[in-house]
């Protein structure tokens, strides 16, 4: 940030009167805060950092109070900074506005193998935050695992189950698995059907694994009773509507099963709680039925949940959520999204893989095509369909993907908390960047053709420069 960016970033400031999140107000006018561990954690733990400016008091209608001591207090910054682990190099501006002086401190993003950042007087489980909004929260004891199981590239899937035994597989199957190993894979061919099950991680030194229970399980959930997809039809917009009878959901069921089982009987449960249309082929006159939704994206959908999801002992207690409302139909998955992909770069980059034991093993046995091919998948059938982008959420460990029907506009529903939550942020007028960093979005034209495009057509939000729709000076506040 330069002299001028700060200054105006001051001015902008007074206007907006809010932090956001990525910028942290600090009044500084009587001395540097004793504490800043809390946002320097937690800038440095997301993507995109963030920005501390000192001199301004937030309890006082955010007046322009300047610091104490310009030299002082850059010192002061610095030590703290050199409290962190790892250490956190801000990267530090000092400007004048009418007498008074300011200081921006710019905390860069850590590497997520290097996360989380966290203050070491206290230790990694009570030094480590995380940024929602424009607050700094004490991270979850599964967020600072998740960060350590990427770095030390563990595969949760492979780990031991410890109550099932061999008996508990579908010998079939399992034989099926190694008849297609040896003849897809040379260097399998030759080997004993006890070699293939090590090197393929059915078993482990003779013990079964997680994963050859989810692929093979007679009844995995005997041994892991919450892997399992909960579905339910809520008759309204919100999980709180009930139908006309007072019922809270229009059907209900626990799917159960190996991967597999839970992935079609999904599928069945969708058919038919959706509605089936007949549609007239305008060049060939042929008759077609077609679903709400295209089973296809909903199939693509509903296996990366099940493919992808956090198999850790700190979420075996969380089912996957198949939800059908009036307007839309969502999907949650426990974990988010693994490694350095954001949710903007889905489908445009290879991702770090969760799972892979699971994904070569639903390759070989021609259930997932392993090829990063999922999310185009569903973006080309929505748009063939006439439908809305899907909404791609990762929030704090869960994964949701939302398709909407062809009359609702995507992202604006009363039971879209995000859109609410946007809504909220934009009281005040907000830039097409600040908008994408609150929706920890790293494309600024994704937030603006997902979100905010979105919500001007609806009339939630308006521009403040409405005549030059492209303009940097452009801002986007709620339409009141």
């Amino acid at each position: 940030m330069t002299e001028d960016e700060l200054k105006e970033k001051v001015k902008l400031i007074q206007n907006t009167k809010c932090e956001s999140q990525n910028l942290e107000l600090k009044a500084a006018h009587e001395g540097c805060p004793r504490r800043l561990y809390d946002t320097l954690s937690s800038f440095s733990n997301q993507d995109g950092g963030g920005t501390i400016i000192f001199g301004i008091d937030e309890s006082n209608d955010y007046a322009a109070v300047g610091v104490y001591d310009i030299q002082d207090i850059q010192k002061k910054i610095n030590s703290q900074c050199l409290q962190m682990e790892p250490v956190v190099r801000p990267v530090l501006t000092v400007t004048e506005v009418d007498g008074k002086g300011f200081v921006s401190a710019e905390i860069p993003a850590v590497d997520i193998a290097d996360r989380p950042c966290f203050y070491r007087g206290v230790g990694r489980i009570k030094g480590a935050y995380v940024r929602v909004g424009d607050s700094d929260e004490p991270m979850t004891e599964y967020e600072i695992y998740s960060y350590e199981a990427f770095r030390r590239k563990t595969h949760d899937e492979v780990r031991l189950a410890e109550r099932a035994e061999f008996s508990s597989l579908d010998k079939n199957r399992v034989e099926d698995y190694i008849r297609r190993l040896r003849i897809g894979k040379t260097n399998l061919s030759q080997l004993s059907d006890g070699q293939i099950q090590e090197l393929m991680n059915i078993t482990q030194k003779g013990r079964i694994t997680l994963s050859a229970v989810l692929l093979f399980g007679l009844y995995p959930q005997a041994f892991y009773p919450q892997l399992c997809v909960i579905a339910t039809v809520v008759p309204g917009q919100q999980v709180s509507d009930l139908g006309p009878d007072k019922e809270r959901f229009a059907d209900n069921e626990r799917i159960e099963g190996d991967i597999s089982q839970m992935l079609e009987r999904a599928m069945q449960f969708v058919r038919r709680n959706i509605k089936i249309k007949t549609i007239i082929n305008e060049q060939d006159g042929k008759r077609e039925d077609r679903a709400e939704y295209p089973m296809t994206a909903v199939r693509e959908a509903l296996l990366n949940a099940l493919l992808h999801r956090d198999y850790s002992i700190h979420t075996e207690g969380m089912p996957v959520q198949l939800q059908l409302f009036e307007n839309r139909l969502e999907i949650r998955s426990p974990g988010g999204i693994y490694g350095r992909i954001a949710v903007d770069q889905l489908g445009k980059v290879q991702p770090d893989t969760r799972n892979p034991v699971l994904a070569s093993a639903l390759e070989v046995l021609e259930i997932a095509e392993n090829r990063y091919s999922g999310i185009p998948i569903i973006e080309r059938e929505l748009a063939r369909y006439g439908l809305p982008p899907a909404q791609i959420e990762d929030k704090r460990g869960t994964f949701t993907i939302t398709f909407y029907k062809k009359n609702s506009v995507a992202g604006i529903t009363d039971a879209n908390s995000q859109d609410k939550d946007l809504l909220g942020y934009c009281s005040q007028p907000r830039s097409r960047k600040e908008i994408a960093t609150y929706l920890g979005i790293k494309t600024i034209s994704y937030a603006v053709n997902n979100y905010i495009k979105p919500l001007v057509k609806a009339g939630k939000l308006r521009m403040t420069v409405p005549d030059s729709p492209r303009s940097h000076s452009q801002r986007y506040v709620r339409a009141d």
